[in-house]
């Protein structure tokens, strides 16, 4: 079966950004710059040290990031969010609270009319997150 996984890029900040996400998430973080590709070579000095690929795992969580941006530039957005289905009530509290650091809570962890403990925020890299925990579906 196919999967989809999240690949976000960042505009310079990606080592920062999954070492948030890692400490926040738990799991593995492992971190290539182009400096240590292949590719190095090729690139100018300056892009040594950012990211070329990034990969947290952590049970059913793979997150991926970079550092390249297309020609077009990196045009922040809000038509994708991460959604994070956790197991309990507590996991999606402390997850709420660490990603909200230094981002925007928009709409705190609430039980809702469907069932579910929900809430969404952007976190300090702009990065949109629906929090959710829903019994139904453990």
């Amino acid at each position: 079966m196919a999967h989809i996984n999240s690949y976000l890029t960042f505009n310079g900040n990606c080592r920062e950004a999954m070492r948030f996400y890692h400490d926040c998430l738990g799991g593995e973080l492992t971190l290539q710059s182009i400096g240590e590709s292949p590719m190095a070579g090729n690139m100018p000095q300056i892009m040594a040290d950012k990211i070329l690929h990034a990969v947290l795992t952590s049970d059913e969580i793979v997150i991926m990031g970079t550092d390249l941006v297309v020609d077009a530039g990196l045009v922040k957005g809000n038509a994708v969010s991460l959604m994070l289905n956790c197991d309990s009530e507590e996991e999606t509290i402390a997850f709420y609270e660490k990603l909200s650091k230094g981002g925007t809570p928009v709409n705190p962890l609430q039980k809702t009319f469907w069932g579910a403990l929900f809430g969404n925020l952007v976190d300090r890299f702009g990065n949109t997150w629906l929090i959710n925990f829903d019994k139904k579906y453990i």
